[in-house]
């Protein structure tokens, strides 16, 4: 059993396949202290961890100095006003405008298997994979119940929690905080990483070493965001790749969030994750019941890699859902690079017959095919077909595409309003916006107050209306906005500190019918590029967009960044034209190709304009997607040198789960002058086991392999790309 209850001790032990995670209930008033989070003991006190036997000691025993025993207890989770003034989790405003909030433990309840969170993504597991403990603690002054829930993945080091927080009281409570993870670290010499950056640049990795006071990480846009993604870890000061004590939490949820490490007083370090309190607030009425999204955490012992390995794992087997949870995705050509706005069915029909020869799946209309829109500035809600562009209509375009023995798919932005469309002439209270005011635009367009259920309804059905018109099998879903002038005329004024939510659960809502009315298709979501990668939308798209930045050599710090966490068969990767369209830098097709196939692998850019050796470069690639994906998409990942760290070079591996084979890629940013060949280690190797180079019939041990390594010949000038592909011998 993952999860029991010591009465004996009064201790909960959650143990899953190398971490222990202990909670205990604390003296006569049953508050909930946090005792260890970290690799697995055999151990079922170890209460001592806490330091309640040392001054000023629990309350009941000394209540004159209650506040210095709360200012440092390693509480499960913090309580705003009562002592604590370390980061709460929980704030509230009752009917007498006081924020106090004093939690004590109630009840619990352990079971086999997991729970949904109604409304929410979350991880799912059977009674085989995982065990759950719901802990129910009650403030009695306010009459209000707080579910912590906890579930561990006992094949995995990971461990989840979310909250559930239920009015009791005939009066109403506002929640003006709900986090869904606090724990409390011994010691301060930590470090942090999270991933940051701008669109274009997105999940860049930052690591900083944690000090006194907050450091925060967090989002106030209505969206998880290109510039701070859901994610930190907090990891040894000497931690690396290979080495050391780590531990990540993941947020699953696309809106708004807060992650902070807090180094304080007593040299201990508290973490915490929720939404962000910013811009939140929300009433609770009489048996009214608040779900909080779930935090993923992840332990691991054996540095950074193995916590990315355990993160790729979970999201592949119980986060991804569908079709194509473990299906290889047909190869795309996307025609926005292309051609932009400038396309009709003609240009579209040319893109697809050179693409169909080369051996390309399917073809995606992107932006520009709807209403009247020739540029971003308008159309955005009018989702019917503009025929003076795709004549004949839409079914007939996608007919021929058929013909062509190719899929067909079509992009959306189904969340955003132009003002220049029919739908904003008809309804221009439909967009977000306070009254009086006149709201601001961004890319000339308007957020669609999807809270209110008669939008959601109109906009989700104009889009399956579409979906239903012909043989789409692939969505594109974007979101080109950040959420500001936060007014619904939806909402009373008691409840406007709910929109931001409110928006979140109704994305979740479209996506949740649009996948279950079209179980068969392809859904990838995009914001603005890669806005909007979070493990919340990995639960309705098997892939996201990483980046509209689409540079093999950008792409190196992006998709490392966004590897450290998401499974590489998320990464939304294409090859696209040159010089490239952001950077303006030039670089080998075969390049890009290997970037690429790091991730979910496809086209953009205009097949039947480049150059001819890089068209004929294009059946290559596609036999070497289909050769390698299998093992890309399912393999153990490995870091092995970081062009974010060395600026010149990087290479990843990815072996296969019963070690027998490994892909290497290899990319030189930079040449050196004067030197020999580079030599890099392998990793996660059998190292009594010979492998085969498939290029050079060579034969070498994984010891030698891992602990020797292996030269890189062939690699003259700047950014070359190289493939290694070994085999057990």
């Amino acid at each position: 059993m993952g999860i029991r209850f010591i009465e004996k001790y009064n201790v909960f032990k959650l143990d899953s396949k190398d971490t222990s995670y202990i909670i205990s209930i604390v003296d006569e008033e049953k508050f909930l202290g946090h005792v260890y989070f970290g690799k697995k003991v055999i151990d079922e006190d170890i209460n001592y961890l806490m330091r309640i036997n040392e001054p000023p000691y629990v309350p009941s025993k000394n209540n004159r100095d209650r506040v210095s025993f709360y200012d440092s207890f390693p509480f499960e989770y913090s309580t705003h006003g009562i002592g604590d003034f370390r980061e709460s989790s929980i704030r509230v405003i009752d009917k007498n405008g006081h924020s106090e909030v004093k939690l004590e433990y109630k009840s619990h309840e352990i079971y086999k298997g997991k729970k949904e969170l109604n409304g929410l993504p979350a991880t799912f597991g059977d009674e085989n994979e995982c065990t759950s403990l719901e802990i129910t603690c009650e403030d009695m002054y306010l009459n209000l119940q707080v579910v912590l829930v906890y579930t561990t993945f006992e094949n995995l080091d990971v461990i989840t929690r979310s909250v559930k927080v239920k009015n009791l009281s005939e009066d109403k409570i506002n929640l003006t905080k709900v986090l869904s993870t606090c724990i409390d670290f011994d010691y301060i010499d930590y470090d942090m990483i999270s991933l940051h950056g701008s669109w274009a640049r997105e999940r860049h990795v930052q690591r900083k070493k944690i000090g006194y006071g907050k450091q925060v990480v967090s989002t106030i846009r209505g969206e998880s965001s290109h510039q701070d993604n859901p994610f930190i870890a907090l990891l040894d000061s000497k931690a690396t790749d290979d080495y050391g004590n780590v531990y990540g939490f993941n947020f699953v949820y696309s809106g708004n969030f807060f992650a902070q490490i807090e180094g304080c007083q007593f040299n201990t370090t508290r973490v915490v994750m929720g939404i962000n309190p910013e811009d939140f607030n929300w009433l609770l009425n009489k048996d009214e019941e608040f779900i909080a999204p779930e935090v993923v955490m992840v332990y691991s012992n054996e540095g950074i890699g193995k916590m990315t390995r355990t993160f790729h794992d979970l999201y592949r087997n119980n986060l991804i859902r569908g079709e194509y949870k473990d299906k290889k995705r047909p190869i795309l050509i996307n025609n926005w690079e292309a051609t932009y706005f400038d396309f009709n069915t003609e240009k579209l029909l040319s893109i697809a017959k050179e693409a169909s020869k080369l051996g390309i799946e399917m073809l995606v209309m992107d932006d520009g095919w709807f209403g009247k829109r020739n540029a971003d500035n308008s159309s955005l809600g009018d989702w019917f077909v503009n025929e003076d562009k795709i004549s004949g209509g839409l079914n007939n375009l996608v007919d021929e595409v058929n013909k062509l023995g190719m899929e067909f798919g079509i992009w959306v932005e189904p969340e955003m309003i132009s003002g220049d469309s029919e739908l904003f002439r008809k309804h221009p209270d439909w967009c977000i916006k306070i009254p009086g005011r006149e709201p601001a635009l961004c890319r000339e367009q308007y957020v669609l107050d999807l809270s209110r259920k008669e939008i959601l309804d109109y906009i989700y059905d104009s889009i399956k209306k579409v979906l239903s018109s012909a043989n789409i099998t692939y969505v594109k879903w974007d979101m080109n906005r950040q959420l500001t002038d936060l007014g619904s005329l939806g909402l009373k004024s008691e409840n406007q500190g709910e929109l931001l939510h409110r928006y979140v659960l109704a994305v979740y809502d479209m996506m949740d019918r649009l996948t279950k009315d079209f179980p068969h298709i392809l859904l990838e979501n995009c914001s603005g590029g890669g806005a909007r990668f979070d493990p919340g939308m990995l639960y309705y798209s098997p892939q996201i967009w990483c980046s509209d930045d689409t540079d093999a050599i950008e792409r190196l710090k992006i998709q490392e960044g966004t590897s450290m966490v998401y499974p590489l068969s998320a990464i939304g990767a294409h090859v696209s034209d040159c010089p490239n369209h952001t950077v303006g830098r030039t670089t080998p097709f075969e390049t890009r190709g290997y970037v690429a196939l790091a991730g979910t692998f496809g086209y953009e850019l205009d097949v039947t304009r480049i150059p001819e050796e890089d068209r004929d470069m294009i059946p290559e690639q596609i036999e070497m997607y289909h050769k390698y994906n299998d093992l890309v998409r399912s393999g153990d990942y490995y870091r092995i040198q970081n062009f974010s760290e060395n600026n010149s070079f990087d290479a990843w591996s990815v072996v296969s789960k019963d070690k027998s084979e490994v892909l290497v890629t290899c990319v030189q940013v930079f040449e050196r002058a004067n030197y020999h060949s580079r030599r890099i280690k392998l990793k996660g190797l059998i190292e009594e086991k010979f492998y085969k180079n498939e290029e050079t019939g060579e034969i070498i041990s994984g010891g030698a392999l891992m602990t020797a390594g292996i030269n890189l010949t062939n690699l003259h000038g700047d950014f070359k790309g190289k493939l290694i592909h070994l085999k057990l011998a």
